[in-house]
Formats: structure tokens, sequence, C-alpha cells
């Protein structure tokens, strides 16, 4: 047995390979704001003892073994490579340095990640601004895996400011229950909505092919249709939402909070579509909605998710839905709450076909046959042929602090 077999510890996962591809490079960002002044003096230590043992990826590279499939090799990780504490002005305003942040995480989002080393970044943003009085940015590479993967590790860094013996909280999945459900109605109703779910998954699945294939979406306000539109510059932005207010829409509706929060994106996209271009108001525009395809309602521990038979494993897993950004009429413009609702069943159509997983074996098919650059290329296909992509992941309810 050679040295280098012995340093490889793991194949790439398929969906891993898509991500860190000739075609495709994707990384994701978090920010940790805190409420004091960052010291950094540990920050070495903490990586070293508390990061880098979270999972093995975190020090490792990608190569190729001498079949040309990809592994991920340990390394040891030159911790200085991967923490950046930027030099921004001194003297200025809290809203000046929110500037200066937003310039900067916008500029990180576009570097590509060096292959010779582990694929994460640390950045120390020591300056306030009016959110916080600092800032640490994660940078990520999706090929480590997906957001809730990730947000777990970086939350098993962290404690409760109240109490650190206790661990963090998240809220609690709230199932509907409906008690006139009975065992005669379910059994009336199962056949219509077998053959509605049937007939979704079949014209859901038909239209992702398409759109990943050849029918794009209208070139619009959000969508250049350049080829080149991942050399662009970028900007980040951030808004932030009552989430009073958010329960209220949902009691309101009936809905889900996920399906509020989609709702409002897709009804602010359309605002900025009409005053960018009055012409745009009716362009087609379809979203990538992802979804977490793990049958759980909250984080497992890094420990419980790295077992080989967990219930919840670590990697990438989820899918992605095509929904159909809804026009703004005349009366939806004024009735925020009416368009809301147009998202929501909209969506609620969508979860009830099997299209997610179809597309699921598709790309294992292409991998299989054709390999992963080709279904890397697929993938971006479809994301080129879209106007935009909305994901979101939860968090604790706690206020907390670095371990």
């Amino acid at each position: 047995m050679g040295e280098e077999e012995e340093e490889v510890t793991e194949p790439v996962s398929p969906t891993g390979q898509y991500f860190n591809s000739s075609v495709l490079s994707i990384c994701i960002l978090a920010v940790l704001e805190s409420e004091v002044p960052i010291d950094d003096s540990l920050t070495m230590t903490l990586l070293k003892d508390v990061f880098l043992p979270i999972n093995p990826r975190f020090s490792s590279v990608m190569v190729n073994d001498k079949n040309g499939e990809k592994q991920w090799k340990r390394v040891e990780v030159q911790l200085q490579d991967h923490v950046s504490i930027p030099v921004f002005p001194s003297g200025l305003s809290a809203i000046s340095y929110e500037n200066y942040f937003d310039d900067y995480i916008s500029r990180t989002a576009l570097k590509k990640f060096p292959q010779n080393q582990p694929l994460w970044e640390i950045h120390i943003v020591k300056y306030p601004t009016s959110k916080a009085a600092g800032n640490i940015i994660f940078k990520l590479h999706h090929a480590l895996g997906d957001g809730f993967s990730l947000m777990g590790a970086l939350l098993s860094c962290l404690q409760r400011a109240d109490n650190p013996s206790l661990s963090l909280t998240f809220p609690a999945l709230q199932l509907p229950s409906n008690p006139d459900c009975g065992f005669s109605k379910m059994n009336i109703n199962i056949v219509p909505k077998c053959i509605s779910s049937i007939f979704n998954t079949v014209s859901d699945f038909g239209w992702s092919l398409l759109k990943s294939s050849f029918v794009e979406d209208s070139r619009s306000p959000i969508r250049s249709g350049d080829e080149k539109v991942q050399f662009k510059p970028i900007s980040i932005s951030t808004f932030t939402f009552s989430l009073d207010h958010i329960k209220q829409i949902k009691s309101r509706l009936g809905v889900t909070i996920n399906d509020v929060i989609t709702g409002i994106i897709f009804y602010g996209t359309r605002l900025y579509m009409q005053t960018a271009d009055d012409k745009s108001t009716d362009a087609h525009s379809t979203a990538l909605v992802l979804l977490n395809t793990r049958t759980i309602s909250g984080y497992r521990s890094v420990k419980e998710m790295i077992k080989t038979d967990a219930e919840s494993p670590w990697g990438n897993q989820f899918g992605f839905l095509h929904v159909s950004v809804p026009e703004l009429t005349d009366s939806t413009f004024s009735k925020p709450l009416e368009f809301v609702k147009i998202a929501q069943e909209i969506i609620q159509r969508k979860r009830a076909s099997l299209a997610v997983n179809l597309t699921g074996r598709l790309l294992e098919i292409l991998r299989k046959f054709r390999g992963p650059e080709a279904t890397a290329m697929y993938i971006r296909k479809t994301l080129f042929n879209s106007s935009m992509t909305i994901s979101n992941i939860i968090g604790p309810v706690d206020r907390n602090g670095c371990g």
C-alpha cells in the first residue's frame, strides 16, 4: 500500500464533484454578527481545537486518484492562509463602515478558492456597523456540505449566552392537525390526490427538463442572459423582516412561514422589476427553490451527522423546484397578501409532485453515463436558464456566543 492511498480519507460525493468542477464553483457565505467588539486573540486556537476537528473535510483538499476519481485527501492546514482581517479607514461612522463591509463581502464572494488548500475561509471584520459591533464572515465551499450541515458545524462552536451549559434550541416543526381527517375521509380523498400527484409529477418533471435544456427565462432586470454572468461584479445586500409580522401573515392566510417569506421575496422582486423596467411586468421569471430532502425537523449534532448510518447524514442532501414567479397584476399590486397567497398555491402544487426525486435520479444517471463534469454542466444550464434561487435555513432561538 502506498503512502498516497493512506492519505486519502474518503471519496468526494457526486454533488461535491458537481459544485467544484470546471463549470461550477459554488460557495456558502455566513455572517456572524457580534454585539460586542471582536477579540481575535484566540482565533487560531479555536480553529485548531474546535473547528478543524468537526469534520475531516475542513482539513482536506480535492485530488484525483489513479483512476481519475476525486477524493478528499488530508493535509496539514496552514491556518494563517485561511484567516483574513481587513483594514478599513479609521474614524468613520457606522453607516460608512456598513458600506465598506457590504463592498468587502461582495468582493469576497467573487474570489475563487485556491485548490491547493482546504476550501474554507474566515474573515474577521472588527469595525462597527449599524447592526453589530463586529462581524465574522464564514466562506465555505458547497462541496464541503449543504447549508444544513455547515450551519450545524458552525453552531457546534457556539454556546448559549445565558447559560453555556445548555444546548442551543431551535424552533420546533409544528405539523398541521386536522381532527376531521378520519379513515373514511382519507379513503375518499386518496384516489384524486394520487391522480393529482401523478399528473403534477409528470408535468413538473417535463417542465424541469425543458427549463434545464432549452427554455430560458425572459431577459429582465434580474436576468441578463449573459453567458459569462458569473464574472460580472455582484453586490450583496441584506434585509430584515419582523418575525412577528411574518407570523401574522402566516395566521391570516393559513400558510407556512416559508410560504410567506417566499411570497414576500417574489413580490419585492416583481416590484423591483417594474420599477427598473416597466416593460418587464409580464416577463417570464423562474425561481429555483432549494429544498432540504432530510426527513427531520431540526439540527443534529455533528457526531450524529458523520455516523455511517446517520438519520441526517453530513453532506449535500437537497433538491430543487422550478417555481414560476407570479406576474404582478393591477389587483395584486395593491393587495400584496393576495400575491403571497397566489405564490403559496403555486408552491403547494409543486410540493404535491415527485419531480424533486426524479430530478435527483436524473442527475445520478447523468453522472454514471456521462460523468460529473457533464452533470455539472447540466446543473449550470439549469441555473443559467432561471432568474433566481431561493434557499433558507432555521437558526437558534437563543442568543449565543463563542464556545
